[in-house]
């Protein structure tokens, strides 16, 4: 039976695209930079800020100095507006109170900056006893670096084989095999099923709750 189960927060338990994207467009419109349709925002992000806005900035110009004034532009905006138009996945609430309710300790593990993963967690799932709640810190690794992995595991122990660690994309299944726990991918975020098999995702899943079909026995279903 797993014990402890860590979830990706945007693309896996949030919907927050329009709300990056508005916010990075934001923040290239406060450069004078040209801005992105919303739609081709998905394959920008799960690399954390910094990689989001090299990626939106016209190509030559990702530079530090550059990619400073966006973060300093996209924060101030996102810090207010990271709620407009973000939402819980169907199903999303439901499967947490179901995994809790069976005992099974619940973490996040998010590439977006600490303080709007404490945010936004807070905000949407008030109710969950989360165990450990961590996003992006200064001075740490970003995924696929397991070092967040491994941080949530010092804060709630569990052995690596009862552990599920869920995600959209090919950082996170990377991130799982790095930290070698059993992976799950989920077909409603921001990635295509294709990088999810690519980096080779031990289980995935179309909809919340067949998660639950991974939790009570190690077997592949």
């Amino acid at each position: 039976m797993k014990q402890l189960v860590i979830f990706d927060l945007d693309g896996t338990l949030l919907n927050t695209i329009d709300d990056l994207g508005t916010a990075t467009n934001h923040a290239l419109a406060a450069l004078g930079y040209p801005e992105h349709p919303i739609s081709s925002y998905p394959a920008m992000v799960g690399n954390g800020v910094t990689r989001l806005l090299q990626r939106a900035l016209p190509s030559g110009l990702d530079t530090d100095e550059n990619v400073g004034k966006m973060r300093e532009a996209f924060r101030e905006y996102y810090d207010v507006h990271c709620m407009d138009h973000t939402v819980p996945y169907p199903g999303i609430t439901e499967l947490l109170h179901e995994l809790e309710a069976r005992g099974i300790k619940l973490a996040v593990a998010s590439n977006k900056y600490h303080e709007a993963v404490l945010r936004l967690i807070g905000h949407f799932f008030p109710d969950i006893s989360w165990a450990v709640v961590s996003g992006h810190k200064e001075g740490v690794p970003v995924k696929p670096d397991p070092s967040i992995v491994f941080e949530i595991l010092t804060i709630s122990p569990a052995p690596k084989s009862c552990v599920l660690y869920v995600g959209d994309s090919g950082v996170d299944m990377e991130t799982a095999r790095r930290a070698c726990v059993e992976s799950v991918g989920v077909t409603w975020g921001f990635r295509p099923v294709s990088e999810l098999k690519a980096f080779y995702a031990d289980h995935i899943i179309s909809e919340p709750a067949a998660l639950l079909g991974f939790v009570e026995n190690d077997i592949n279903i």
